[in-house]
């Protein structure tokens, strides 16, 4: 029987338990295995029965055929583009991830991978697109940190019409929000680190495809490159991933009200959150997604100085990089998440020395909101 989002949330992955009767597999905390045995493990760097059950849980989630975790976002990023060679480019959103960037400049041009960057939110960038060759198409939607939302359809189509693989970061959105590989997408990528454990308290990234083909090439690069998890993280995304849909629920609804309590503030130049009636990209929100996630993203009228030192005064939200825990977080990305970023790149996108990025938690929004008000007052 086929079940909702929230049922496979419990009751997918719960495998390799008929010897005990535990309600909840354990941890599989061993190095190797016996030779033989009905599963055939060997070696925790090529396979575990927890890293099984999460990519079960996952896949199911993500729509996929296949699924594999890794040790991290990062790693995962580095499984999908450790399958180039030398000559190969990426296409990617000029708006992206500042590891991403940090990883395509300063380690894949090494080997002669190339990368070009455009803005995917204008019509011009596909028409560019289909004058290129590019083995890899790299979007995010939402980016990170901007908000900005890109049309995956439209661009799954091209992609495709190239044959160039589309990877889409779906960290901010989570699959309870968006499932890119049913919007035509190659790879669903996603930090596990984020919503899907939502608890802050480990490292984790997966890739998720319906391409037979694409699930060997990560597979492999787990075990050449040793981008594996390690079995307690695995463990505790197991268990967060089981109130996904719970959180994401209070997330989109706390986000939305944090927004716009912050656009009416006088100090505020501009808000960016997708489900914001003011938001440029609202109407291909609802169409794409079906919540707005937890991310809201603000530029004020304050000096880099003063921006930092507002941010130290809140006392709800703690300032730190990372996002989508049940607390609520604060970024200032220019000197923190993208600070690997030159700065005439994160100018010419918009990332600005006044620009905030606010991951609301689960707290109880009236709260979050007079702590705000108090700090920007």
């Amino acid at each position: 029987m086929k079940h909702k989002f929230e049922t496979n949330l419990i009751h997918i992955g719960q495998d390799y338990k008929e010897q005990t009767g535990a309600v909840i597999p354990p941890i599989y905390a061993t190095s190797t295995f016996a030779h033989g045995n009905p599963e055939n493990f060997d070696y925790t760097r090529s396979g575990n029965p927890g890293f099984r059950n999460l990519e079960n849980t996952l896949g199911s989630l993500e729509s996929a055929d296949y699924a594999t975790v890794f040790s991290s976002g990062v790693a995962a990023i580095t499984a999908v583009v450790s399958s180039l060679k030398s000559g190969d480019l990426i296409v990617a959103e000029e708006n992206i991830y500042g590891c991403t960037f940090r990883l395509f400049e300063q380690v894949l041009r090494h080997y002669g991978i190339k990368s070009l960057y455009l803005d995917f939110s204008k019509e011009e960038t596909l028409e560019t697109l289909k004058e290129l060759s590019p083995k890899i198409v790299w979007i995010e939607s939402p980016t990170n940190p901007l908000m900005k939302l890109i049309d995956i359809e439209r661009v799954a189509a091209v992609s495709t019409s190239l044959e160039a693989s589309l990877v889409v970061d779906n960290t901010f959105a989570s699959p309870y929000l968006q499932k890119p590989l049913e919007l035509g997408a190659t790879l669903s990528l996603s930090s596990t680190t984020k919503y899907i454990n939502g608890h802050s308290d480990c490292l984790g990234g997966v890739v998720c495809t319906n391409s037979k083909e694409w699930s060997e090439k990560l597979n492999f690069a787990v075990k050449a490159l040793g981008l594996n998890p390690s079995p307690f993280d695995s463990w505790l995304i197991s268990r967060g991933v089981k109130t996904l849909a719970l959180r994401m629920e209070r997330h989109c609804s706390n986000a939305l009200s944090f927004a716009e309590a912050l656009e009416v503030l006088p100090v505020t130049n501009w808000v960016r959150y997708p489900f914001l009636p003011s938001d440029p990209d609202s109407s291909l929100a609802r169409r794409q997604m079906t919540g707005g996630s937890g991310l809201v993203v603000a530029e004020f009228s304050y000096s880099k100085e003063e921006t930092i030192k507002r941010l130290k005064e809140l006392e709800l939200f703690v300032l730190a990089e990372s996002l989508g825990g049940v607390e609520s977080l604060v970024c200032h990305p220019a000197s923190m998440t993208h600070a690997s970023v030159p700065k005439e790149v994160k100018e010419s996108v918009g990332i600005t020395d006044s620009l905030v990025r606010f991951s609301i938690g689960i707290e109880h929004i009236d709260d979050l909101i007079a702590d705000l008000k108090r700090a920007l007052s």
